[in-house]
């Protein structure tokens, strides 16, 4: 069977077709044609791509249930970064380190949140740590200088 062209006739051919020989290559004539179908599929490729980014960029928006999942994993961040402050105040350890990890959460996730409410929270919780870092500094020039 033989066919021509996209979408046009041709004649069926139930003849024998050419012998093979075991151990030949198959091989592909050079036409004109085959140089001609090249710029067409480059371009068919092309927009497959095209397309694929389409698709991303509406999986990256999610829905609202996406939408809650990343505010939970975003507080749950936070959430975490003030239990470490916790532990290091029982611990009577220095909570620097867990208060300069926190104010990062914090600058993390307000880069990816638009919520007014939810920048003020951030906020409150970005000066305290800011005050509680300066509060430590302060107190331990002190110490330095044995005051």
């Amino acid at each position: 069977m033989k066919v021509s062209g996209a979408g046009g006739t041709s004649s069926v051919s139930s003849g024998p077709g050419p012998k093979r020989v075991a151990g030949e290559a198959m091989s592909l004539p050079q036409t004109n044609e085959a140089t001609g179908a090249a710029p067409a599929a480059r371009a068919s490729s092309a927009s497959a791509v095209g397309g694929v980014d389409a698709l991303l960029a509406l999986q990256e928006a999610g829905g609202p249930l996406e939408r809650r999942r990343r505010a939970v994993r975003r507080a749950g961040k936070i959430l975490d970064g003030l239990e470490q402050v916790k532990i290091a105040l029982l611990d009577s350890a220095s909570p620097a380190p867990a208060l300069t990890a926190l104010a990062a959460v914090v600058k993390e996730v307000r880069a990816e949140t638009d919520d007014p409410m939810l920048e003020d929270v951030l906020n409150e919780v970005d000066v305290r740590a800011a005050v509680e870092l300066a509060k430590r500094e302060v107190a331990e020039a002190r110490a330095r200088e044995g005051v």
